[in-house]
Parts: C-alpha cells; sequence; structure tokens
C-alpha cells in the first residue's frame, strides 16, 4: 500500500462482524488463506486454509488491529501464539448459523487484481472479476421463508467457495 491508496475497509468489517456476532451470542470463525505472512500451527491447515474460532472462550488476548490480528490459543492442549494480517482473511462465520461475510484474497507478491485462487493458465483479470465481498447466507429462521442448502453434517461447518 502506498501513501495514495487509501487504507483496507476489512479490519474495520472484521470487528464491526465480531461484535455483532459476540451481540448475537455466537461464536465467531474466521478462514484464513496461509502463506509466509501467516502464523498458525501449519498441522492444522487444509487446502491452504485455517479456520480459526476467535471467540472469548478459544482465545488471549485478541487484538483486531488494522494490520495484524493477534491471540492466543491453544492447540491440542499446547498454547500457541496466531498473528496474521486481515487481508489472509477469506471468510468470517457464525458457527450457530453460517452466516457471515467472504472476502476475495490476493496474492502479495502479484499484480493487483490476479487472486491467489485464479484457475490455472487463466490470470484473474482475463476472468469476470469476483466481487470483493460477498454474503454468506445462514439458516433461514422462519418456517414461511424458503428453506437455503442443508446445514452441513458434522461439527464444523463448512463454506463452499462461490466464484
Amino acid at each position: 500500500m502506498t501513501t495514495l491508496d487509501p487504507p483496507s475497509a476489512r479490519p474495520y468489517l472484521l470487528r464491526a462482524l465480531y461484535e455483532w456476532a459476540m451481540d448475537q451470542g455466537h461464536t465467531p470463525h474466521v478462514v484464513v488463506a496461509v502463506d509466509a505472512s501467516v502464523q498458525v500451527p501449519r498441522e492444522y491447515v487444509q487446502d491452504g486454509q485455517i479456520v480459526l474460532n476467535i471467540g472469548p472462550e478459544a482465545t488471549s488476548g485478541l487484538s483486531l488491529g488494522n494490520d495484524w490480528i493477534c491471540f492466543k490459543a491453544r492447540f491440542g492442549g499446547v498454547p500457541r501464539d496466531i498473528r496474521f494480517p486481515p487481508t489472509r482473511v477469506m471468510a468470517f462465520f457464525s458457527r450457530e448459523t453460517g452466516e457471515g461475510l467472504g472476502f476475495a484474497v490476493y496474492d502479495a507478491d502479484s499484480e493487483a487484481g490476479d487472486e491467489t485462487n485464479a484457475p490455472a493458465g487463466r490470470a484473474a483479470s482475463d476472468a469476470a472479476a469476483p466481487p470483493a465481498m460477498q454474503l454468506i447466507p445462514g439458516q433461514a429462521s422462519d418456517e414461511g421463508d424458503e428453506k437455503g442448502p442443508p446445514p452441513p453434517a458434522g461439527p464444523r461447518p463448512a463454506l463452499r467457495r462461490i466464484k
């Protein structure tokens, strides 16, 4: 980011989503795209991503800063320092409802606009650009509402990447 680039809204949105989840009594989770700038236990990384519970029961010293998200958490009973830039957050969601917000993640060393998950052999600039943010709908709460897809099986929610 140069001095002429405006600051990213992502850290502010993440803080707002965190407050929303806390106000609702939900458990906030983030999906982080792992690269060299991300400090997480690598043994828990799957497909270049890690899902982290950032709720107060799972973390200690949580800091949702503009440049870094930092906290301490236990993995397999072992305390670890976790640190990553907000630009690596792919999604924020509530464990209870699955509602949240998805974000586009770009490689730091690639040209602006090239996505980390662009199809092989095709630059992201050649493809239709996806939105930088996308709402992740939760389940309908009233019986009169249209039902979305069935909830994922198992104890952890599953995110579906939409391109």
